[in-house]
């Protein structure tokens, strides 16, 4: 008697699958009506199988477990460290720190915490801060899982400004990563493509272009050391495509460290993006943030960071991040998202849309390095249109109801009132300054019409 139970049932191949559909849409067409094109021009078919797995595509390693992470802004090291004892108290399990002081001392913040479980990662406001080397003698020597997370290139995107100019924070990058060799240093960050309206091959493609910038200045660098590098990423509300999209990130990591002879591994910190989150009927907000938040399990974050539903217009409040915190309590501690660290795997939707993610980055990737590479293409601005040419397509589908928002441009309440309960401006602010670059510049979907709305309270 066979054990196999499904030797029992002879295979249906695509075809007779695809045959038995035109037969039931009784004369529809089967391309138009079923088939659906994404923004990264990839045709979404109603069902897949066996078929549609590459013979040769080798899956993405994940992590089996991950962690739940909670930004912690330092001015003072002692109240910092009391702050991060209470958050490890109520679940979280990961500390990102951002510094905004250089007297912040890493023995005193630092001070308690299990540093061999518990991974940190500490943010500066420059490379070239004088905060940064007391947090690298530190992690000299203290073993943990400790990721000083430096991204010079990233603030250029994003504010059009060096922090002093390209050579010295490129040399002080170079400096730091050779008095600490084997810490984890480098921080490629991604969410400023999601958030600015890029889409996912974009975000694939330019955050690995982000990547080889580095690569091609301190690849001999990180050979001595395959510690890991990290990769900020923002998902969105597109479920099963934001799952395929971290997986893809780690496949091009993985081809694009083996081109430098690199053995260093992807840590991912992921977070919802901000693209979509609303200012009325903002707690949909907290459904948003809960896919997303799937979104990155699944497709196997290290690092899950969730965003409070209230973060665009309140100050950061104990209620907005206790509720933000649950919500990724009860996916690991109720909802068992810890015990598969590979879930996704074998998934014929999955695997398919993961593969032609990182076919078209890679193609999109050759493309950036043909033209000059990252920083290149980010000085003559090419990098800004291509991004802006994509949220412009995102925002007019959200304009005219074909990408909907749920309670912003569908099933609107309208007689939520939000003017008396605003503390900080939920808009993209606007400042005349003097940039060596056009940055590039993230904005939610639902600003303008938020704005009418507030103006008619």
């Amino acid at each position: 008697m066979k054990n196999n139970l499904f030797a029992e049932f002879t295979p249906i191949s695509a075809k007779a699958w695809k045959q038995k559909i035109q037969v039931d849409l009784k004369g529809a067409d089967y391309n138009e009506t079923l088939i659906w094109d994404t923004p990264e021009n990839i045709k979404v078919k109603p069902f897949y199988n066996h078929e549609d797995l590459s013979e040769n595509g080798a899956s993405p390693a994940t992590p089996h477990n991950w962690f739940i992470g909670q930004v912690v802004t330092v001015s003072n090291s002692g109240q910092a460290n009391r702050c991060a004892h209470d958050l490890l108290s109520n679940g979280i399990e990961s500390l990102i720190f951002n510094i905004h002081n250089n007297e912040v001392d890493p023995e005193i913040l630092f001070k308690g915490i299990a540093l061999q479980h518990t991974p940190v990662y500490v943010q500066f406001e420059s490379v070239s801060a004088v905060s940064i080397i007391p947090f690298l003698e530190f992690a000299g020597k203290h073993k943990g899982l400790i990721f000083l997370e430096l991204d010079p290139l990233g603030n250029l995107a994003k504010t059009g400004n060096w922090h002093i100019d390209e050579a010295q924070d490129l040399k002080a990058l170079k400096d730091k990563l050779q008095k600490h060799p084997s810490g984890s240093l480098l921080q490629v960050d991604m969410t400023l493509y999601q958030n600015a309206g890029g889409h996912m091959v974009q975000q694939l493609a330019y955050g690995i272009a982000h990547a080889a910038e580095y690569l091609h200045r301190f690849h001999e660098l990180l050979k001595e050391v395959a510690t890991p590098i990290t990769f900020q990423v923002s998902v969105g509300s597109n479920y099963f495509l934001e799952i395929a999209k971290l997986r893809a990130l780690r496949l091009l990591w993985r081809s694009l460290a083996a081109e430098f002879g690199l053995e260093n591994p992807c840590h991912i910190v992921a977070q919802p993006s901000r693209r979509n989150k609303t200012l009325y009927d903002y707690n949909v907000n907290m459904l948003r943030t809960t896919t997303e938040c799937m979104s990155a399990v699944l497709g196997g974050a290290n690092t899950v960071v969730n965003m409070p539903y209230d973060a665009i217009y309140h100050k950061q409040n104990d209620f907005g991040d206790r509720i933000a915190r649950n919500q990724l309590l009860i996916l690991k501690k109720e909802s068992y998202f810890d015990k598969v660290g590979n879930a996704a795997d074998g998934a014929y939707y999955i695997e398919s849309l993961t593969r032609q993610l990182a076919e078209k980055a890679l193609a999109l990737f050759k493309d950036i390095e043909a033209g000059g590479g990252w920083l290149t293409q980010l000085k003559n601005q090419t990098l800004q249109r291509k991004i802006r040419e994509s949220s412009d397509r995102e925002q007019s589908a959200y304009d005219s109801g074909k990408l909907v928002l749920v309670g912003s441009n569908k099933y609107p309440n309208s007689v939520d009132r939000m003017k008396e309960t605003i503390e900080k401006s939920p808009f993209l602010k606007k400042e005349a300054r003097k940039t060596v670059l056009e940055p590039i510049i993230e904005k939610r979907l639902a600003e303008k019409e938020e704005q009418e709305r507030l103006d008619d309270e």
